[in-house]
């Protein structure tokens, strides 16, 4: 190519990649959509949430500028496969991630994630805090090796907290267990071991842990089967300022204002600071309400008067748990917690997203003058937490579950462009985790017709929003984690979950695709069945599965979901090797995203 052709080509290709906005993908963390007061206001009419105070002023004014949608519904209630879904804009079933598998990229059904394709489209990839799709670099050994998805990557645990920057990290000491770590703003910090894989913790172990308990007013999850270390509510070692989730925007923060630089990381590593000649995509993840739920002490101290509606449960509802959620319930369960402990839990749980409001606010803040400052358009996608959790419905303190208050969450779309997202919109139609691959691949320039992104689940929000997305009559998801595997599939009116396969745990290289359609085929005593009629029973406390008015529709919802999950392209994967699977088909076809129950199997109560 003759100099002056290629210069040119190099002026064009820019100009290009100018017009493509600066995305900011914000991810949190455990948080319940109703920790957001705008939300309150368009699905309860008023800012509480239906069980107390809230505060979100920074996310009250992100929801202004552009479109709420309020339905939004994870494909799996736990970190893990919820955040693989979202990067991959797949279902847990189709691409073989149910739990905390450490899948890579090698077997032949796998396809680019979200930062792989928009790095083709030009994009400088960024990540700050919690990324965890749980793909790695596939390798001998492989464990937990980056995939370089990234070109800047941030970790909230593997770079910040190993660096002794954070408040209160649990952590992996590789070979030995799990430790607790204590930073103080003095610089001095703490660790301990919470479990020993060589034995029990030793008395000084429990003595370190007891000190932090009463310096800090922890509560942790006594209560708990799953685990009873798991820090409930307290108040964070550090100020405001100086909290995990604080660094986390800090260092976003920093890549931003040092564009077309070097710098240093909070602990000293350098980087390259963003490159304002290409479109950034930057994925934001915050580590609150997560556990250890330790909102700063200046802002519990507003929560800390004020008296919350303790959701109902009763031993009539916990009768009709099949065995499956019966096991996570005993794992999970509030029962036990005295009336004060339950009343520190929400709000120091509501403290600790108030605090990460303040955070979102600073980190849009920086990332909307970036934008300015270089004349780029810009598109926020804002999921409000990676599944949702229960502050005593179901009478768990928890996710984990099929219900409403585990896997439904919301999002907020905004863009600088407001024909494309026009500002105080609301979207009440049901979307899914899935749709958050589409939506930001459409925003980077992709034309979600190619054939190369025929293997998407998803469909884009902004077709969603304007109508043009085909219509969708439920959402769906699987979990294997806690009570062993689990399928759920929701529609308007119900809600149905049952046991999809028949071991207990995760899939491994034996269980992998044997007796595949047990869950069709099974007495129906075995497979766990879950359903709630909406219409009569909107918190979901009546299982009305077994109830001889509702058998036939509850074995319509399981012989539909069943040929999805498991026989609509389902994906059973050995991780630990390079290409070996399962793929099963027998009822290819069945997801048509159609819910045609046939009207005399709907009881006329």
């Amino acid at each position: 190519m003759k100099p002056r052709i290629f210069f040119l080509f190099l002026a064009f290709q820019s100009l290009a990649m100018a017009k493509k906005p600066n995305i900011l993908w914000i991810v949190t963390d455990d948080q319940r959509p109703d920790s957001v007061a705008a939300y309150n206001r368009l699905v309860f009419g008023k800012d509480e949430s239906p069980i107390g105070y809230v505060e979100s002023p920074n996310i009250d004014k992100l929801a202004a500028e552009g479109v709420m949608f309020t339905r939004a519904m994870c494909n799996s209630p736990v970190c893990g496969p919820s955040r693989g879904s979202m990067h991959s804009g797949r279902y847990p079933f189709r691409i073989g991630h149910y739990g905390f598998q450490l899948t890579h990229q090698a077997p032949d059904f796998v396809r680019p994630v979200v930062p792989q394709l928009l790095r083709e489209q030009g994009y400088a990839t960024a990540a700050f805090g919690k990324d965890d799709p749980y793909i790695y670099k596939w390798g001998p050994g492989q464990g937990y090796n980056d995939p370089g998805f990234y070109d800047i990557k941030v970790h909230d645990k593997n770079g910040l907290q190993v660096n002794g920057v954070g408040d209160v990290a649990t952590l992996e000491a590789f070979g030995k267990g799990g430790i607790e770590v204590v930073f103080y703003p003095d610089g001095r910090k703490r660790t301990y071991f919470l479990n020993r894989k060589d034995g029990d913790i030793t008395d000084e172990d429990r003595a370190e842990m007891a000190k932090t308990d009463e310096e800090f007013d922890i509560l942790r999850s006594y209560t708990n089967a799953h685990n009873k270390v798991l820090i409930l509510g307290g108040v964070n070692p550090k100020p405001a300022d100086d909290t995990a989730d604080a660094h986390i925007a800090t260092e976003m923060m920093n890549y931003l204002a040092n564009a077309g630089k070097s710098y240093k990381t909070l602990w000293g590593k350098e980087l390259k600071g963003a490159d304002p000649s290409k479109p950034q995509f930057i994925h934001l993840g915050f580590h609150f309400p997560h556990t250890p739920v330790l909102p700063p002490k200046s802002v519990r101290e507003r929560f800390q008067s004020k008296t919350y509606r303790v959701p109902d449960f009763d031993d009539e509802e916990l009768a009709k748990f099949p065995p499956q959620l019966m096991k996570l319930y005993n794992s999970c369960k509030i029962e036990g917690m005295s009336d004060a402990e339950k009343q520190q839990a929400i709000q120091d749980y509501y403290a600790f997203c108030a605090h990460g409001d303040a955070q979102i606010g600073k980190a849009v803040e920086a990332f909307k003058n970036y934008c300015k400052a270089n004349g780029q358009e810009y598109l926020i996608l804002y999921t409000i937490g990676d599944h949702s959790w229960h502050l005593g419905e179901q009478g768990i303190m928890a996710k984990f579950g099929p219900w409403r208050q585990s896997v439904d969450n919301a999002a907020i779309l905004v863009s600088s462009d407001k024909k494309l997202v026009p500002a105080g919109d609301r979207c009440d139609t049901m979307v899914e985790f899935v749709d958050f691959a589409p939506t930001l691949l459409a925003a980077g320039g992709m034309d979600l017709k190619d054939p190369k992104l025929d293997f998407l689940d998803g469909v884009s929000l902004f077709d969603v929003r304007d109508g043009s997305a085909p219509k969708r009559d439920y959402t769906l998801g699987e979990i294997h984690l806690v009570t062993g595997p689990r399928a759920y599939l929701h529609t308007e009116r119900f809600r149905f979950s049952m046991r999809s396969r028949p071991f207990s745990g995760q899939v491994n290289p034996q269980n992998m695709g044997e007796n595949i359609d047990w869950a069709l085929k099974a007495p129906v005593e075995k497979v766990d069945l879950a359903l709630y009629d909406l219409k009569y029973d909107p918190l979901e406390r009546n299982n009305v599965a077994n109830d001889p008015a509702y058998s036939g529709l509850a074995a319509w919802f399981r012989n539909k979901l069943g040929n999805i999950v498991l026989g609509d392209r389902r994906i059973e994967c050995d991780w630990t090797q390079e290409n070996r699977y399962s793929l099963s088909e027998f009822a290819k076809g069945a997801d048509d995203k159609k819910a045609d129950i046939p009207a005399e199997l709907i009881p006329s109560l």
